[in-house]
């Protein structure tokens, strides 16, 4: 009886582990600068959201904020959010945003210049690849991940 009634206190204390970890990340709030009439930055909004981020939106352009950021114009796109004090520019996968968070690397933040096709919120028939790129402090660039298209032959670009 006494191994049973801690094999379900263990138990019990791990589900409660488990679920601390769970809410702490649907928690994980992402402020989005982004355009009142732009598509593309509202079906990104709704990936993250349907991640598990809590977005706060701020329609209200983001030039300014990936100014203040430090973000040049050269891997600007359509929208900057700002998350556990790191910047986010662009379309970047959820995904990559949460293991980014979870390594918590010196670096500014992740950016995705542009708006290629296929990426979060620029989904469409035709699907592009494109790079998550790292923003390093000192302001130096790195591929921090890779995104392929599902469909080779539906690419602009030819990977060999």
């Amino acid at each position: 009886m006494k191994t049973l009634s801690c094999n379900f206190l263990s138990r019990f204390v791990l589900a409660m582990s488990l679920c601390g970890i769970m809410s702490h990340a649907a928690a994980t709030k992402i402020e989005v600068y982004k355009s009142p009439t732009c598509k593309c930055c509202g079906k990104w909004v709704d990936h993250m959201r349907a991640n598990g981020f809590t977005v706060e939106a701020k329609n209200i352009g983001n030039k300014e904020a990936r100014k203040r950021a430090g973000i040049p114009p050269s891997l600007g796109s359509c929208h900057t959010s700002l998350v556990d004090g790191y910047v986010i520019e662009g379309h970047v996968p959820a995904s990559d945003i949460k293991r980014f968070l979870s390594e918590r690397p010196k670096a500014i933040g992740l950016a995705v210049p542009g708006m290629p096709k296929g990426s979060p919120g620029m989904e469409s028939s035709r699907s592009d690849p494109y790079n998550v790129l790292l923003i390093n402090k000192e302001g130096s660039l790195s591929v921090y991940s890779r995104h392929l298209p599902s469909d080779k032959n539906q690419s602009v670009m030819r990977l060999k």
